[in-house]
């Protein structure tokens, strides 16, 4: 049976890690390891910490250098053969995650789940994964962070999170592996995780910042001109999926009244 290390980090959200740390030990299968990342915090999470220790395996709160070499560090922490990172705030989707995906995880090198987003409203919001992790499907989204399992020998091998990167290190982590080196994955058709919108940024500047981000994750592990040829594939297929849609709603259109 794969062990499993799920890595949380957390940076002054007491709330939200209490929150992350309660979905976490609900689980009914509880053969897992569970490491606490937290940034130096001073807004009382290191008491919750303190209040959970029994049930967390490892634990620091030192000052970091941002998401990704947090993350980073619970890698280094972990022992399991699979890595989940539920973020502070985030939750897994039900007490059976864990007993769920079990089956799923031997052998593969990535297996990612559904997503349910949750706004600052509380209106949830189920999301399909693609079926197929290609570049057509990385040109215009992601895999999910918090739905997706990474067998831990993937950062021995091609290495650890981007730490230059702010915000898209597990974007380029997953063109690097997927896409680069062509690494296996798996779809399950169930939400793994409840995603907390609450804490994204609309500004111009985050939008600008992940744009930036975006393009340099495919520079670093692409020539401008294969990236290219990945834009014009890209265009391709989404057109022809346009048109394949198209000619689907004109055929059934008469059998839908």
């Amino acid at each position: 049976m794969p062990i499993l290390s799920i890595i949380t980090i957390n940076y002054n959200n007491k709330v939200g890690l209490e929150k992350t740390i309660t979905s976490v030990i609900s689980q009914s299968d509880k053969s897992f390891e569970f490491i606490v990342i937290d940034g130096g915090s001073t807004d009382g999470s290191v008491d919750i910490i303190e209040k959970h220790k029994s049930a967390i395996t490892y634990a620091v709160s030192e000052k970091d250098n941002g998401i990704y070499n947090a993350q980073n560090k619970g890698i280094a922490k972990a022992n399991g053969d699979y890595c989940l990172f539920l973020n502070s705030g985030d939750t897994l989707a039900n007490e059976n995650v864990i007993k769920e995906i079990r089956q799923h995880l031997a052998g593969i090198d990535i297996v990612y789940g559904d997503l349910i987003t949750i706004n600052a409203e509380g209106k949830k919001e189920q999301l399909k994964s693609p079926e197929k992790a290609d570049a057509p499907h990385f040109m215009v989204s992601t895999l999910w962070h918090p739905t997706a399992f990474i067998k831990r020998s993937l950062f021995e091998k091609f290495g650890a999170y981007n730490e230059t990167l702010k915000i898209t290190g597990d974007y380029e982590f997953f063109i690097r592996t997927v896409l680069k080196n062509n690494v296996s994955t798996k779809h399950v058709s169930f939400p793994i995780s409840i995603f907390d919108l609450g804490g994204i940024s609309n500004s111009e500047a985050s939008n600008e910042l992940h744009t930036i981000e975006r393009r340099k994750s495919w520079q670093l592990n692409y020539t401008d001109a294969e990236i290219e040829a990945f834009e014009k594939y890209t265009q391709l297929v989404r057109s022809r999926e346009y048109k394949v849609g198209q000619l689907f709603k004109k055929i059934f259109k008469p059998f839908s009244k």
